[in-house]
Parts: C-alpha cells; structure tokens; sequence
C-alpha cells in the first residue's frame, strides 16, 4: 500500500461511519468535500482551495431578524468547517511553502488562528510569555507554526511584487480586491508590531531540543470528540504527525536567518545572526538530507542567502574558494590579474562560466584601463585572447575587440595566441569539428598578417602543424609564396615545415626567426657570422622592426663601414634597450657588457656612450632593486652619476633621458649638499638638468623655515613660471592650438624640456621633493584672477602670491601638469592625505563631486586608522567639510549635508535645516539619524516630520533625541565622546558607500 493511500485509508477510517449527533447536512457536507477531495489520486480543484471554500462559508456574516448584520455565529455548522478546513491543512503536512503560495494572507491568518484555538492555546495570550517545554507538543508545535508564518510573511511583503495587469473593470471585483488589500495591510501591520515577540518565540524554540507533534486528520477527530471519548491521547507526547528537534531548528533557522538578513542592512550584529542561523541551516541540511523534511526548504534561495552573507561551513569551505566565480570575484577585488588570466585560460577547457559573464569582466577591466590604470593593457589583451579562443571552439563570431587588439601584433602576442589555443583544446579527445574550427581560425590569423617572422611563428608551431591537413598546408605554402618574394617556400607536399628542403632562402629564414629571439650576445654574434658567410647583399639590423636605437646613436653606428660589425653593435644595443625598457635588467647587462667590448677597439666615441647606457642601467636596476626597499646606493653610483653631470668629453651624443635619470637620482637620495654647495659653478650655467636640481634642493633643503630665507624658492618659482609663460609671438602647431614652448632663449628653452621631461618621464620618488613641486604648480595654479575653487597643499605659503605679468602664463598647460603630478604622487605614496586633498579639490573644481567625495574620504581615513581615531583638523579644516557638504548637497544627499555641517567648528544650522527640508533626498535619510548629536537639528527634524505627519520618521529622530549621552547636562567629556563616536561611525558609512 502507497503512503497516499495509506493516510486517505486513515482519513476515512478515523471518521464514524454512521452520521454523528448533527445535521443531516453537516454530515453529508464532510462526506461529499472531503471525501471527493481527499481520496482522489488528482483532485480538482487542488485540496488547498478547499481550505478557502471552508473558511469563506465558515466567515459568513448573519442577518437577524432587524436586517442588521451579525457576526459570525459560533454554532456545529461554522465549527465543523472550521474543523474541515483545518483538516485540508493537515492533510498537505501543514507546509507554509504550499499553504503560502495558494493561500491569501487573511485566509492564512485566519487559518492558523483556528490552529491555536483548537490546540487549546488561550486566546489573548502573549506567545512570548508561554513557556514552549512546558505544553503538549501539539499545543507548542502550534504556536511554532503561526509565528514561523508571522515571519515569513513580514519577510516576503519587503519584496517586490510585480503588478497583475488588471482586466477589464468590473465593481464589485474591485470592491473585494481593495477590501482584502485592506486587510492584508492591518495584519502586517499587527505582525510587524509583534516581530519582536515571535523572533523570541522562534529563539526559545531553538533552546526545546526535543521531537514535536503537529496535528493531522485523526488527531482534529478526536479533539472534535467530546471530551471523554479522547481519553488524553491529544495531549500525549506520540499523538499527531512527529517532527524531529532538528528538522524543527533547520526551519526556524531558516525562517530567523531570513528575518535578521532583512533587519541587517544598517546593523551588522543583526547580519552577523543571520549568518549564523544560515550556516546552521546549511549544516542540518547537509546533515539530515533535505529529502527527510516534512517541510521544505528552498535551497536555491538558501544558497543565495549564504552566498550575501559570505556563509561557508566546513564541509564546502574549499569548494565554495575552488568555484571560478569566488576565484575571479577574489582577483577582481585584490588586484590579482595574473591568476585572472590562469582561470580563464583553464576555463578554456571546461567552458563552465557563460560568455555574458566573461564579457562582463572583460568590459570591467577595459574600464580599469581607460580610467589610468596602464598596467592593465596587457590583462585586457590577455583576457580578450582568452575569450576569442573560447568563442571560436563554440563557433561564434570573433569579437571586433580582439580584431582591435590585434591591428599591432607582436611577438609577445603571438607566443600568448599560441599558447591560449594550445591549452584550450585537449587534440586526444577533441571532436574533428572543434579541430578543425581552431585549424582555420590558425590558419586564417596566418593570411591576415604581414610580418612573415609572425606567421613563421605560427606556422612552425606543434599545435598549427598536427592541426592542419598536408594538402592545407600545401595551399598556405603557395598563398604565402605569392605574397612575397623574400621566401621561396616549397610547394612539394611536406609532412612536415621542418622537413621543407634546406635552400639558402629557407635557412637564412631559420636564422633570422632564432636572431629575432635570442638574447644571448654570443649566439647573435655567431648567427651574425653565418648570415654574413651566405650573403654579403643584406642589412641584417633591418630585420625586426621592433630594433629601435636612438637617432643620436644609430648615425655614429650605422657609420661603422665593416658590415658585421654594424650590425652587431646595432643588435646589441636594440636587443639592450629592449631589455632595459622590459626590466630584464640581467639580459640588458650582458648585451651592454658584449657592446662595450666590442666598441672600444675602434671608437672611443661610441665607447662612451656604452658607459652612459652602463649608467643609466645600474640607476634602473638599483631603483628597481635594493632602491625600493629603502637602501641607499653604493658611493662609486653616486660618483659616476655625478661624474656624468660633469663630463666634458666633446661630440659624444648624448640621450636627455639620462640626464634627467641621474639629476632626478640625486634629489630622490637627498644629495642635496652636492646640488647646493659642491657642484661646480660652470656646469650649473652650462647644464640646465643641473640648475633646475640645484633650485629643488635648495627649496627642499630651507623647507620649513622663515620666509626671508626662502631666496631660493623665489628663484625656483621665477623658473617656473618663465618656462610656462608664452611669449606675444603665438606660434601655432599643427594641431592648431598654441604651441607651450614660444620663441625663448635657447637655455631657457633647454631648461623646459629638462623640467617637463623630469615631470613626465617620472623618475622623482623623494616625498619632500614631490611635495615642493606639487605646492609650487598648485600655487601657480591659484594665482589666476578666474579661479573658483582653490587647490589646498602643503608648504604652499612659501611661494609668492602674485605675478606680474599673468596673461603671459599657459594656465591650461599648468592645470594639466597639477593632474598628472598628483595623480603619479599617489603611485608613490597613495596613503599621503596631503595629496589625497588636493586630487579631491581637483575633481570637486571639475564638478566630479562623487570623485572628489571618495578622495575627501580617503584622506581622512588613512590619517585616523579607517577614522578610528580622530581626523586631525589640519586635514578636515572647515574648507575640506565645506567643499564635502556641497559635493553631498549637488549629489541630492540631504542628509549627509546635515550631518557634514556638524564638523564645522560653529555648526552651520541654515544650511543644515534648508537641506532637512527638501525631500527628494538619495541617501539613506532616517537611517542616517542615529548618527545625529546636536540636539537642535534633532529638535528640528522631530518638528519637521510631525509637521508633515512621517510618525514613523518622527520615532526615529524622537528615539535619538533620547539617547542619555546626549543630554546636555552630561559632562563636556561625554558630549565630546558622544559626538566623535557618531563622527567616527558617519565617516566609515560613508568611506563604504563611496569607496
């Protein structure tokens, strides 16, 4: 016999079969609905529908005799479908899931009512004062049920609900549906009043540890008895459906955690408990299995739930840290792009994460890249490949991004493609179709580029080679031939392009791909001497285009008249840049060492140079190395860089760059004494790179100190000022704008190029130093007559505060270099609140009001331990609040300006009033009121909402005037400490809502 037919055979046989002691239509009534519905394998309607026809005609209103409307009246008819509707809801195991989705919430009270009538709980009793251990488990199940529910639906009437489209309009529906609107608002009213309550019934509940029984069909017939004919078996501990202690906690768990995860946003104990009953959900679940609940729980939901609230228990700890999504979300918040790529490419091959989710991430990045962040370029080409190769294996279009990354290839990129397309398809056990799909893709990359050392790469590689088909390979052979008549190719069919026959073509191609590569100055020297021996006709410094030597070096080498040697000192040293620029600074060396000794046979000349480029390496290396640690460079750097400075060899071809490198190493070591007192007279009048260094480190030096012995930052500011003033001759450039640099003296011009090229090269590094030039362009910055909105900075008093001739000053090339300063100060040092300050005044003078609040935030933050300690007020002076309030007010944050206009040194009530006033506000407003200390503004809002009837809102702001911290007799102390506890709380909400 099924389960089914089991209870429908104790339904029917736990009634009596002769009618009882009422009407004759009771009885039948009983028969005919219960039975019909009951029994039936599928009813029509379903069973739950029952419950609203029992309860409506059980609810029905009574006319006496006067045509007056009565209640109800509580006669045998009214109980018995009562009783009946009670027992529909037995039948379905008294899931709220069913009973919820099919049930109105009046229907549902009213049902659940009847529940506690019948299992003898006293009407008027408060839940939370009944001792839950202390009654008949039916009784206690009871009252677990009705406040599971009362929670449940005070969760569910927070989320939104879409809108039926209404049919057409018919009065008497529409009388109903607002009639049971109605009343569905005054009960959630009413359970909403008692949360509170049936939250610590729910708690109590989880303290029982002990099985409960709920009421089923037999046990409803026999409370329906009379009295003496149960016999007590109602009140034992083994009548009724039996509910395990821990099927119990996972439900009222489940039910909690929904209830605090709603109550939490703005309370983080609350969302710390509704984590914990999540994961105690999720362990009883995992324990028992879902399947052995008598009611059900909605796991997809649960999941959701735990995931908000960052629940893992033991036993998916590592699964929940393996999934791709909590990996990728982890990089994306850390910064970790190199092990972003990693999960992409090993995605690659499982193809589990959808292609709208890795377009997404790659939009995330590009909009990363494009806000200034330049590292990220070659992550978003990497994800780019990483999501091309996906979309060819799932034969989908090739995205035009890709196509748009790929206008330059180069080496670098072709090695990634490479080896994205390798581990991205398994060739053991791929379908012929997916290696086909990735043999065109290969093949077709090959006919779209130009540089044949590309497209040797390709195609000699393992992959392209198992790929494609002899006859397929015959055919590009043939297509690349026609292309270009540098490469012979075979066209025999070959099983293999490492079995093509080794012509001289073939074999020079062979070279020139492993010159290309290689950075071992030895093997180029010996690949050098074999081309040379097969050919005497090529230039072979021609063949990659990515070897660039500087013009000042490339006339004296290519002046070299043997041809090997041209092109070995032009290697080398391309090869040696190249590395330098990529940071490889351990192949750099050896390809600068192997030039060196190669020049200095035949040309002191280009001698010299190797040992400015030597130079210029060892700064790199050591910045790179013990330098970014703190370690100061060993003497012999110091000398040889000042050695340079003041080298007068004659008609040595000299790189600007280097001269900035070691003028900028100077002032980041504070060789201050040097550039100030030691270096020798000429070489300042002579070296310009020199002179700008000799005034920074004079200004540095003085800093702070009286102003009448701030000469020297005169004399610097002065610089400054002619190199950013135009003359009245306007030279236009090709872009049509006027050009920065007008007709000067040619030293002052060279002075320019010197202070502009320190600038934007980037090489200063030394705070103090960083910090003078920022003040000195802030200031200059300041000094127009149409300013706004200053910039604030440090040390800014020591310049002076006018110039003669201000229409002379390129003020949008001033501007431009304020940005860039800053915003490289910050890579420096990104916890300088200095700085901070003034990257906040630049967004606020740009009205990015949301940007400029971030970095506000920002500064005071990493000045007072995440605000945990008192902002200093040389950082929060009442310009930096003021600027904060206006950001907050043009962001329609009302409340926040409130709030903001309490840090005033005098409290700025007009503004702070005028804001409480408006009500299209787009911050978190009555929630903010907590944060509140000055009892006027308290006092204000309470008479603000009283005035236009917010009686909630007005609570709130009653409930924070009260707090007895706040009362004004308290000590100054305690007032104090009120108000730097609310500031510190304010700060962090707002530090999360902008950072």
């Amino acid at each position: 016999m099924s389960a089914e037919a089991a209870d429908r055979e104790a339904a029917t046989s736990s009634r009596p079969c002769t009618p009882p002691q009422t009407s004759w239509f009771e009885f039948l009534l009983e028969e005919a609905l219960l039975e019909q519905h009951l029994q039936k394998p599928s009813p029509d309607p379903p069973p739950v529908q029952l419950i609203v026809q029992f309860l409506e005609q059980a609810s029905k209103p009574s006319v006496n005799e006067q045509n007056q409307v009565q209640p109800p009246p509580d006669n045998k008819r009214n109980r018995i479908l009562k009783l009946l509707a009670l027992k529909v809801a037995a039948h379905l195991k008294w899931d709220l899931d069913v009973l919820e989705k099919s049930l109105s919430v009046p229907v549902l009270n009213m049902l659940l009512n009847e529940l506690l009538c019948i299992s003898k709980v006293p009407p008027g009793t408060k839940h939370v004062d009944v001792d839950l251990s202390s009654l008949p488990p039916t009784t206690a199940m009871a009252i677990l049920l009705y406040n599971r529910w009362a929670i449940r639906t005070i969760v569910q009437s927070s989320f939104p609900v879409k809108q039926v489209k209404p049919g057409p309009p018919q009065l008497n529906v529409m009388n109903q549906m607002q009639q049971e609107k109605e009343l569905t608002e005054n009960i959630l009213k009413v359970l909403k009043e008692q949360a509170a309550d049936s939250i610590l019934v729910l708690e109590g509940a989880l303290q029982l540890n002990k099985d409960l029984y709920v009421h089923t069909i037999r046990t409803l017939d026999l409370l329906a008895m009379e009295p003496g004919m149960v016999n007590g078996e109602t009140e034992s501990s083994t009548a009724g459906l039996k509910i395990s202690a821990e099927e119990i906690q996972c439900q009222v768990c489940y039910d909690l955690g929904a209830i605090y995860f709603q109550q939490g946003s703005t309370n983080p104990a609350v969302h710390e408990n509704a984590k914990e009953k999540f994961r105690r959900t999720k362990e009883l679940i995992e324990k028992n299995g879902s399947s052995s609940l008598h009611f059900t729980i909605d796991e997809e939901r649960l999941a959701g739930y735990c995931q908000a609230c960052g629940v893992i228990t033991s036993s998916d700890d590592a699964s929940q840290q393996a999934t791709p999504y909590n990996q990728i979300h982890s990089c994306m918040k850390s910064g970790n792009y190199q092990d972003l790529v990693k999960i992409f490419l090993e995605d690659n091959l499982t193809l589990s994460l959808p292609v709208q989710f890795r377009q997404s991430v790659l939009r995330e990045l590009f909009l990363k890249a494009q806000q200034g962040n330049d590292a990220l370029d070659e992550i978003c080409f990497k994800i780019c490949v990483c999501n091309t190769v996906c979309d060819i294996l799932q034969g989908r279009v090739i995205d035009i991004q890709f196509c748009q990354l790929f206008l330059k290839p180069s080496k670098e990129k072709i090695d990634f493609l490479l080896e994205v397309c390798s581990r991205s398809i398994n060739l053991e056990n791929a379908s012929e179709a997916l290696k086909r799909k990735m043999a065109a893709f290969l093949k077709n990359l090959c006919l779209g580029l130009e540089d044949l050392q590309l497209v040797f790469m390709i195609s000699s590689h393992e992959l392209f080679i198992k790929l494609l088909k002899d006859d397929e390979r015959k055919l590009l052979i043939d297509q690349m031939r026609k292309r270009s008549p540098r490469i012979n190719l075979s066209t025999k069919p070959v099983t293999s392009f490492y079995d093509i026959p080794a012509s001289p073509s073939v074999n020079i191609g062979q070279l020139e791909h492993q010159l290309i590569l290689s950075v071992d100055p030895w093997r180029i020297r010996q690949i050098l001497i074999e081309l040379h021996g097969m050919t005497s006709e090529r230039q072979f410094w021609t063949v990659s285009n990515k070897w660039e030597v500087p013009n000042v070096y490339g006339n004296v080498i290519l002046g070299i008249k043997d041809n090997l040697t041209r092109d070995l000192v032009y290697i080398l040293m391309a090869k040696g840049l190249h590395c330098c620029a990529i940071k490889d600074f351990v192949h750099a060396k050896q390809l600068f060492a192997a030039c060196l000794e190669l020049v200095t046979e035949f040309s002191p000349k280009l001698r010299q140079v190797m040992l400015n480029e030597m130079l210029l390496l060892d700064i790199y290396t050591h910045e790179a190395g013990a330098g970014a640690s703190g370690e100061r460079p060993p003497s012999d750097l110091i000398s040889r860089v000042r050695g340079y400075l003041e080298m007068r060899v004659p008609d040595i071809p000299l790189r600007q760059v280097i001269a900035e490198e070691c003028v900028a190493f100077l002032l980041n070591w504070c060789e201050n004494e040097y550039l100030t007192m030691q270096v020798p007279l000429p070489l300042v009048q002579t070296n310009p790179y020199v002179k700008l260094g000799q005034l920074l480190a004079a200004t540095c030096k003085e800093l702070p100190g009286p102003k009448e012995s701030r000469r020297t930052a005169k004399d610097l500011w002065e610089v400054v000022v002619q190199i950013c003033s135009v003359s009245n001759q306007h030279k236009r450039g090709n872009d049509g704008r006027v050009s920065l640099i007008k007709h000067r003296e040619s030293t002052l011009g060279i002075m320019y190029r010197c202070f502009m090229g320190i600038l934007w090269y980037f090489s200063l590094q030394e705070p103090l130093v960083l910090t003078t030039i920022l003040s000195l362009f802030v200031k200059l910055h300041n000094v127009r007559e149409d300013i706004v909105n200053d910039i604030a900075a440090e040390h800014i008093s020591i310049w002076p505060s006018s110039i003669p001739n201000l229409q002379s000053v390129d003020f949008e090339a001033v501007a431009v270099t304020v940005k860039e300063l800053v915003s490289y100060a910050l890579t420096i040092n990104a916890n300088n609140h200095f700085w901070l300050i003034i990257q906040a005044d630049i967004y606020f003078a740009t009205n990015q009001y949301s940007a400029a609040l971030h970095y506000y935030l920002q500064a005071g933050a990493v000045c007072s331990d995440f605000f945990n300690k008192m902002v200093p007020p040389d950082v929060y002076t009442d310009q930096v609040i003021k600027r904060m309030i206006k950001c907050c007010s043009l962001l329609n944050c009302h409340t926040q300006v409130a709030i903001l206009c309490q840090f005033l040194r005098e409290v700025d009530y007009k503004t702070a009033f005028k804001a409480l006033q408006e009500q299209n506000s787009h911050d978190a407003m009555d929630s903010y009121y907590e944060y509140i200390w000055d009892v006027t503004i308290l006092e204000y809002l309470t008479y603000l909402h009283h005035k236009r009837g917010e009686t909630d809102k007005r609570q709130i702001a009653i409930k924070a005037i009260g707090q007895t911290e706040l009362n004004a007799s308290n000590p100054e102390e305690v007032l104090q400490l009120a108000a730097q506890r609310r500031k510190k709380k304010f700060l962090q909400a707002m530090a999360k809502l902008y950072f």
